[in-house]
């Protein structure tokens, strides 16, 4: 049993502990702290590995006198109106079984943020909910306000009010956790594959909260994401896929795969513009499956002059007419036409195509250059039914609650099983009176797109079957 005594402190963002000696070290978590010769021989760690040293030392027999912890118990009563459906009491027992440290996998519409309160009033500690976006925080304050009564405090957009329960962007919080970062127990994480980027990760990397709580639709990353969501949140400890509550807490679904063609003269400037785009790249050896393969690509254009302007030129062109052919326009009015009396989200890879979209159709369009105020009325009317069809580009693919959509088209998209199932999700919340939601996915032969579709389709299929029609 060691004898020496330990004092710890929360310093910008980091834990700096002062009476260790190497033999200390040594019988800690590897890695988790160092020698920091700037401040008198004293240790120095990340502020996320606080509970894990502060729990192996007192193991290990060392009296700790924490200065670091600025946070203490709350009185925090939960008053919601309606009782926690039982797949979310599982979610939650299986995060304590974890150490109240974890991820859990919702689908979109299941109840994350009733998740999230069901945390909070089960620690009874300060917490901090981080999220991506401005609409988020606001969204998740109002939940977690009607839920404990109280004011819930707001960091971003414009707000700095701490309280027991605060909601902040991960903008803000990766730029004020140096300073608040030992204010709070509990650290929730919306959307948590936002986190793993080098700068939102510092929103958890300088919190020292040592309970903590990731929530996404969709965690499945890979690599090096994997790895930082796992040392900062904890293990994936609930995974429930859209097709474990379709028909019981979401809506039941179909997708529905559209084939279409380019025209005669469409296909024609395809082939040509394409085959500049893919003879420049064998020329450079571009491997576009590198993790750089796109950087090297605009590099390459940018050092060849007129001949790389005229490529890119090409690239962009190929690439909007495999998206974005008449045939879709008119598989889009087709479906709108069919669709008369219920509400519509069509979703399409690039601002461009989308503003496209909605002038063809006289449609409102919803990007990330629609002001606040803007983008508030589009959604209210959208859920009204004044606005019963909506054109976006990504904005909606997360963060957004709009039941009342029941018919999702896909004009176009990426290859990522993400985005496809985050799309879908926009259209499964539950609804008074729906019934079905049917998702389309509008896919051009003959060209790129093709294989992207195909791509997509692997990449969700086995999680989505029988859903798939032709």
């Amino acid at each position: 049993m060691g004898s020496e005594k330990i004092t710890v402190e929360f310093n910008d963002g980091t834990l700096l502990f002062r009476g260790m000696t190497p033999a200390v070290v040594a019988g800690l978590p590897q890695d988790a702290i160092k020698a920091d010769d700037r401040v008198g021989g004293a240790y120095r760690a990340l502020a996320c590995n606080y509970s894990p040293l502060i729990l192996a030392l007192r193991q290990a027999g060392y009296t700790v006198e924490d200065n670091a912890k600025g946070f203490s118990p709350v009185k925090l009563i939960l008053q919601s109106p309606f009782p926690p459906r039982d797949y979310q009491l599982q979610a939650l027992e299986a995060w304590k079984q974890h150490g109240y440290r974890g991820i859990i996998a919702l689908p979109t519409g299941s109840g994350k943020s009733f998740v999230g309160a069901l945390a909070c009033a089960k620690l009874g500690r300060q917490a901090l909910v981080v999220v991506p976006t401005i609409d988020l925080m606001h969204q998740w304050a109002a939940s977690l306000g009607k839920f404990f009564n109280m004011e819930i405090g707001l960091l971003g957009g414009g707000f700095h009010n701490i309280s027991d329960i605060t909601v902040a962007t991960y903008d803000s919080a990766a730029l004020h956790m140096r300073d608040l970062g030992n204010r709070f127990g509990l650290l929730i994480c919306d959307e948590c594959h936002h986190l793993p980027g080098p700068r939102n990760r510092s929103a958890a990397e300088d919190t020292l909260a040592p309970y903590r709580l990731g929530l996404s639709a969709t965690p499945d990353l890979e690599g090096d994401a994997a790895v930082v969501l796992k040392r900062v949140l904890g293990e994936l400890c609930c995974n429930l896929q859209i097709n474990d509550l379709a028909g019981r807490v979401l809506a039941e679904y179909c997708i529905k795969q559209v084939p279409l063609s380019l025209s005669q003269e469409e296909l024609a400037e395809y082939q040509e513009t394409r085959s500049i785009y893919t003879a420049f790249v064998r020329r450079r050896r571009i491997d576009f499956r590198k993790p750089d393969g796109w950087t090297a690509f605009l590099k390459a254009c940018a050092v060849s002059g007129r001949e790389g302007r005229q490529v890119f030129s090409a690239f962009l062109r190929q690439r909007e007419l495999s998206r974005g052919g008449e045939a879709k326009y008119r598989a889009v009015w087709d479906i709108l036409c069919r669709h008369i009396d219920e509400r519509i989200i069509i979703f399409t890879a690039s601002n461009a195509q989308a503003y496209e979209t909605g002038e063809r159709f006289s449609l409102p369009v919803l990007t990330h250059r629609t002001k606040a105020n803007e983008r508030k009325g589009m959604l209210e009317n959208f859920r009204t039914g004044k606005y019963p069809v909506l054109v976006s580009s990504r904005v909606l693919n997360e963060g957004v609650d709009v039941p009342e959509a029941n018919i999702g088209i896909v004009v176009s998209g990426t290859s990522t099983g993400r985005e496809y199932l985050q799309r879908l999700g926009r259209i499964l919340r539950p609804a008074a009176g729906k019934k079905q939601a049917v998702l389309y996915e509008l896919v051009t032969a003959d060209t790129a797109e093709y294989y992207v579709a195909k791509r997509r389709v692997e990449n969700t299929r086995k999680s989505l079957e029988p859903h798939f029609t032709e």
